[in-house]
């Protein structure tokens, strides 16, 4: 949770890449070695004057630290230990020691060698995994491939390295065997998908290698401090606000093309009614006159640059329509910028209606993916400012005069945000109080209030979470918790019990255009209103849903430099409702219905089985052995769900790769695409088709993304349940009712 913005924005979003019968040529190596500037080294010496003194557990620049540095920085570039041999670290560990007064000397030669020597690895494993596409492969043979590797050591010579990319390159050619693909279509698909690793490694930067290098030192001493350079600290505020100045498509790439995956209704492209889904922009030019830039084979995020700019201004886009060839016909578009709201972060509402016998209860849903804040916009005392508190509020009064009969709060997968928003909107449901204790680096603690006098809902409430709610989502889960305002369901959540402030370092430096970046620092930590932190042990749900997460794997008591678990004396506050004596009957309730209810024992199963290949590390690399679990697996998919008999795809709401899916605070810099998901071909073998998830068409990619979307979420409809089997009770028992709705409610509901 943050003081200021700081939810991650991704600088390369989606990468998506066609499978095209043609093998792609070999990129060639870059004209210039990367090496730091004076800028950057004044950056790192301006943050550590920060991390070193103001961060709430400052630790000092010395050897000590210098070691954790260096280790989580090879972490960083090779965390799977693909690339690097064990000569390649022993070659730089003189310097492990030494990284602290490197940094003190505006010296950051080591970092980049190490990035320069890590790159020269990237280009000899392509080229080698790609000479092994001549030969094939033997899948009569019995061996495995061990592909969890971030424990394992460093291979000790180069023929180690070669038998593990080998075992590497033959799994990634069963998956496209085993879905169907020949023997040519494999090779041009592995060959391009190799040397577009390449390829994506030399657009890298050395901004990128910079900001990779300064995490790996902000997140030695907590997992929750960032180095944010300026590209990134761009995308972080525009995360925050859900809004930019541009021409209003989301983009990704497609081949050597930028492509447009997504039109935003009401902005500029969509307004103009000359763009569709597909079309690849080849080129960017500025104003209505300014000489057109050729952005064929441009990194992502540069086009990017290139096509935002400042409201009211115009752009022209050189475009390849997505249903001409190659050699198709451009149209040069003209379109003025302006401000273009992101809402698929945004809050939005639904009813779901649960039927019980005569009877229809209609239970409000907001969903909630981010607590997002447009501070600027505050600041500035715009009274239209956006946030999340305000857009719930208004989804409020929209089901209120649905008349929905309870309010479901869906956090699943919110991972924080504002800090002053996780305040307001828990006084929307709990009124005038404190929410939230922060106690600062001094040990002095403040109480977070919420001002507001009237619940905005006071009716039957619950909060869904899972273990990926984090942050704010654990600030709100346990605020409602602790005054006993409504239910938590699900599962128990992440546990990040800290505050991060955003240090703006061209500020502090007094520097005019942005140069050095900002400083995403842990500067307190949090406590409930009962005195507990949630800081590792999260927020326990009152009704709990099985657990579709690894605890081993995700969750703040994984980072081995997490804050410790603390706790301070509760704040004065007074719960507005007890649900004690509901809750039995509720959990009752809810294990006699799940039970019998078909849909949630497939769940419940397909968790299971997520869970227990997520512990697995290794798969088998004999073809026969593969066909027969794959069909095994499908035998039990159609057994659970026969529904999807004559479907070539599951539709359960159980899809394993979105259960098994990892919480991370932070992602990877630098991302190859080399992981080959494991789970996905085992736990879901019709909807292995063997490509990564950047090789699919955008067609193909968006018919997935809407199939997952109508497919029936069971915990949701379970958790609304829930909430029916209150308001039920609630209104078959009025003194019942007295005792679990708010005490002082203004707008208490009737209770019939």
């Amino acid at each position: 949770m943050w003081k200021k913005p700081a939810l991650r924005h991704l600088a390369w979003i989606a990468l998506a890449f066609a499978a095209v019968a043609t093998a792609k040529p070999v990129p060639t190596p870059r004209d210039v070695v990367l090496k730091p500037t004076s800028e950057q080294a004044q950056a790192a010496l301006l943050a550590t004057r920060f991390l070193t003194r103001f961060h709430y557990k400052a630790e000092p620049l010395d050897a000590a630290m210098s070691r954790k540095i260096f280790d989580r920085y090879f972490d960083s570039l090779d965390g799977d230990r693909l690339f690097f041999l064990q000569a390649d670290v022993d070659r730089f560990a003189p310097d492990r020691d030494k990284l602290g007064d490197d940094i003190y000397d505006e010296n950051l030669s080591v970092p980049f060698a190490i990035f320069n020597l890590y790159e020269q690895r990237v280009t000899e494993r392509t080229a080698y995994a790609r000479s092994l596409l001549k030969k094939g492969f033997d899948f009569d043979k019995d061996e495995t491939y061990t592909y969890q590797r971030e424990h394992a050591p460093w291979a000790k010579s180069k023929a180690e390295l070669d038998d593990l990319w080998r075992k590497r390159v033959k799994n990634d050619w069963l998956r496209l065997k085993l879905a169907g693909q020949d023997d040519t279509k494999i090779r041009a698909t592995l060959d391009k998908r190799y040397a577009t690793y390449l390829e994506r490694m030399r657009q890298l930067t050395g901004e990128d290698v910079f900001q990779t290098f300064m995490n790996a030192y902000a997140m030695s001493i907590d997992p929750h401090t960032n180095y944010l350079g300026p590209r990134a600290s761009e995308n972080f505020d525009i995360a925050m606000k859900l809004s930019l100045e541009g021409i209003g498509a989301v983009l990704q790439r497609d081949d050597d093309y930028t492509a447009i995956r997504e039109i935003v209704p009401g902005g500029p492209a969509a307004l103009s009614g000359k763009f569709k889904v597909g079309d690849r922009i080849v080129g960017v030019g500025q104003g209505a006159s300014g000489a057109i830039t050729d952005v064929v084979g441009w990194r992502l995020d540069d086009v990017v640059d290139l096509i935002r700019g400042p409201k009211d201004t115009t752009v022209r886009l050189e475009v390849l329509p997505a249903d001409a060839g190659q050699d198709g016909t451009h149209e040069l578009i003209a379109l003025v910028r302006k401000k273009v709201n992101i809402e698929e972060q945004a809050a939005k509402s639904s009813v779901i209606q649960i039927k019980d016998g005569d009877a229809t209860r209609r239970i409000g849903v907001i969903t909630l993916p981010t607590f997002y804040e447009d501070f600027d916009a505050r600041r500035r005392g715009d009274k239209n400012y956006r946030s999340a508190t305000r857009d719930v509020a208004r989804l409020l009064d929209g089901l209120k005069a649905q008349h929905v009969d309870a309010v479901l709060m869906d956090l699943r997968n919110n991972g924080g945000g504002s800090l002053s928003e996780a305040i307001d909107l828990s006084g929307l449901f709990v009124g005038k109080g404190p929410v939230v204790q922060v106690r600062n680096t001094d040990g002095h603690v403040e109480v977070g209030r919420n001002t507001r006098e009237a619940m905005a809902w006071s009716g039957p409430f619950a909060v869904l979470v899972n273990r990926n709610s984090a942050s704010a989502s654990e600030i709100f889960a346990g605020a409602i918790q602790d005054y006993g305002r409504g239910l938590i369901i699900g599962e128990q959540t992440y546990g990040k019990g800290t505050v991060q402030n955003l240090v703006d370092l061209d500020q502090m430096s007094q520097s005019e255009k942005p140069t050095f970046g900002e400083l995403k620092m842990t500067i307190q930590q949090f406590f409930r209103v009962d005195g507990a932190s949630t800081q590792l042990k999260g927020v326990t749900p009152d009704i709990a849903f099985p657990v579709t997460g690894d605890f081993a794997q995700n969750g703040e008591s994984t980072n081995k430099n997490a804050l410790p678990w603390a706790s301070i004396a509760a704040a004065d506050y007074t719960p507005t409702s007890d649900l004690k004596s509901i809750l039995p009957m509720l959990k009752s309730m809810h294990d006699a219905r799940v039970a019998k209810e078909k849909p949630w024992l497939a769940y419940e199963a397909d968790v299971a089985d997520a869970r227990k290949m997520r512990a697995e590390t290794s798969i088998s690399l004999n073809e026969k052995a593969r066909r027969a679990e794959r069909d095994e697996q499908e035998k039990i998919r159609l057994e659970r769900h026969p529904e999807l008999a004559e479907s070539s795809k599951p539709k359960s709401a159980a899809n394993l790769q979105t259960l098994m899916s990892a919480h991370s605070a932070h992602d990877k810099l630098i991302e190859h695409g080399l992981n080959t998901s494991k789970g996905q071909a085992k736990s879901d073998p019709q909807a292995d088709d063997g490509l990564q998830p950047d090789e699919r068409s955008i067609k193909t990619d968006l018919a997935d993304e809407k199939a997952r979307k109508a497919e029936r979420d069971v915990v949701l409809h379970e958790a609304a349940n829930i909430l029916a089997d209150e308001v039920n009770l609630l209104r078959s028992d009025t003194q019942l009712a007295a005792r679990v709705l708010p005490h002082t409610a203004i707008d208490k509901p009737t209770v019939d």
